[in-house]
Parts: structure tokens; sequence; C-alpha cells
């Protein structure tokens, strides 16, 4: 199956970076190389652009993608909290950009035997964009406790029949274990109300989507990630980063505007004591949006926002 990815807010993400032909540029979640080849065609031979991707269908796309840029591009599979190791490893301390796009690929919804999608009824329980990673959807689904099945569909998922749909997923777990997705999917509608069936989207997509978070451990990796990427940029570098739901904007928009004004003293003190320095300022005080346009040719772009940072000039 080919690797399929349209990048969504491609012109405004590689716009925000400010790419300078001779900058070193980090592309944390390389995908199919869409963001990343923008970001190469504008630099010279002094450029440099790094990829790094965990899905290893993305590293192939990618590769044979990003191939005519020669040297001036490398590919690291790993996950961008390993960025400041990784760079380390190539003898880069300090680089000019960074992007994120936290949004799961075409590829990966599309392809049955990664389980991503509830569309599928026959998909294994997967969810993992690492394949070498132990914890699966499965053993999510199947050995959570109740009480925690309960906690990740209510945190990560803003399930308001988190209870419900924990509670019928281990009724159904005693009888025999969940296999695949549309198990499971047959299970949430049966929790959730009718009236609630029929209204909005698909109603298993916030269980799809919390199980997912939980498998990849994507919101504690994104909180982990952010200051040290910042402490990498060299003054006036940026980092941009795409988020698709709530939770991921929220992670960044407050990382963000801590790294802006981390004083925390009472509002009541004429002057700040407590010694905390601005690293830099929040270019978007609101989220970049994708156009109607781009709406209408990607759907899957509707609730991506885009928030860019820029390190302090020294």
């Amino acid at each position: 199956m080919e690797f399929r990815h349209t990048p969504v807010l491609l012109e405004e993400a590689v716009e925000s970076l400010q790419v300078s032909p001779d900058g070193i540029y980090v592309d944390g979640t390389l995908g199919g190389g869409g963001h990343s080849f923008e970001i190469a065609r504008r630099l010279s031979k002094g450029g440099r652009l790094i990829g790094i991707d965990q899905d290893a269908a993305a590293i192939e796309a990618a590769a044979k993608r990003l191939g005519e840029f020669g040297d001036r591009v490398t590919i690291i599979r790993s996950n961008y909290v390993r960025m400041k190791e990784k760079l380390g490893e190539l003898g880069i301390s300090s680089v000019d950009g960074i992007l994120l796009d936290l949004g799961v690929s075409s590829f990966q919804l599309d392809d049955a035997q990664r389980g991503f999608t509830y569309r599928d009824e026959q998909a294994p329980l997967d969810m993992r964009m690492d394949q070498r990673r132990e914890l699966t959807a499965r053993e999510v689904v199947n050995s959570y406790s109740v009480e925690d099945l309960t906690r990740i569909l209510r945190e990560y998922g803003e399930e308001r029949f988190a209870v419900r749909i924990a509670q019928r997923i281990d009724a159904q777990r005693k009888q025999k274990p969940i296999e695949t997705t549309g198990e499971l999917t047959q299970i949430i509608k049966a929790a959730i109300p009718a009236k609630a069936r029929a209204e909005g989207r698909h109603p298993a997509r916030r269980t799809f989507q919390a199980i997912r978070i939980e498998v990849n451990g994507e919101l504690r990796v994104l909180e982990e990630s952010l200051n040290q990427m910042i402490s990498i940029l060299n003054p006036g570098g940026r980092i941009c980063i795409i988020t698709f739901h709530s939770l991921e904007d929220r992670i960044v928009k407050d990382a963000f505007r801590t790294a802006q004004d981390p004083c925390i003293c009472p509002p009541e003190f004429p002057v700040c004591v407590c010694g905390r320095k601005s690293q830099g300022k929040v270019i978007t005080r609101k989220p970049i949006l994708p156009s109607v346009e781009e709406t209408e040719r990607n759907p899957r772009a509707k609730s991506a926002k885009l928030r860019v940072f820029e390190k302090k000039e020294a």
C-alpha cells in the first residue's frame, strides 16, 4: 500500500518557519515528507534538514520523495521526544526551526491492518504508530481496569459516556477477548444512547482517539518535548506545531505562553523577583486555521490549528 498523506497547512507552516537557505531545520513528524519537501526545496547546499518519524512506512516513503536533495536531508527513525539526543549524535546542538504535524496520516488511517479507524470492521486492534512498541489497542481494551479505561476515554477522548462505554467493554471481554475494530465499534454504539448516536460525528470517534493517544503516549510525548525543543532553537529560530484536537492545542498554547512569560511572582509584586526569563515570543496570538478551500479539498484538515513560537534574539 502506497504511503499517502496530504500535508495540512503546508504553505502556512513552511512560511511561518522563515526558512533560511543555509539554516538547519527539523521536521519531527516526517510522515510522507510533504512539509519536508517544501523546506528542503528552500535550502542551499549549506542548509540541512533532519526528518524524524517512528513509522517505518513513512521513513521509506519520505526517503524516496526527498532523495533528490541528497545529503541536504538526513532521515532518522525515532520519536521526536528524542530529538535533542538524535541531533547530538549528528553533532548538532542547535537548529533554526522545528516543525511538528501531530495528525495521523491518511496512510495510517486507510491501512486496515494498522487498526486506527472504526470504518473497517475486520481490522485488528493495533493503533501503534511505531510497530516496534509492545503496547497495542488490544491490550488496552482487554486488560486495562474499568477505572483506567474510563479515565482514558474521559481525559483523552473527552467522551461524556466514558463510564458506560468502559462498563460495556468490561462486560464483553469477560465473555471473550475483543479482537477487532468492528467488535469495539459495536460495543461503543451499544453503550451510547440512540439520541446521542444520531448527533454529529461517528459515535466511536472519541473512543478510538483516546485509545490511540494512550497506545502511543501522544500527550505525554508532546508535554515532555516542548521545552526541550525550544531550548535547542537558535536565537530568532521558530517552532511551528500543527495540532488536531483540543487537548494537543491546549498543551502547545500553554507551553508557548509560559515560555514567553514564565514569571511566577504574585501579581501585586512591583517587579519580578523569581528570576525566570522569557525565552521568546508567541507569534500566533490566535492559531492559524486552514482556508475554506483547503478544508474542501481535504476534510481531514478541518480541525487543524497552527501555533508558532520564536526564540528570543541574543
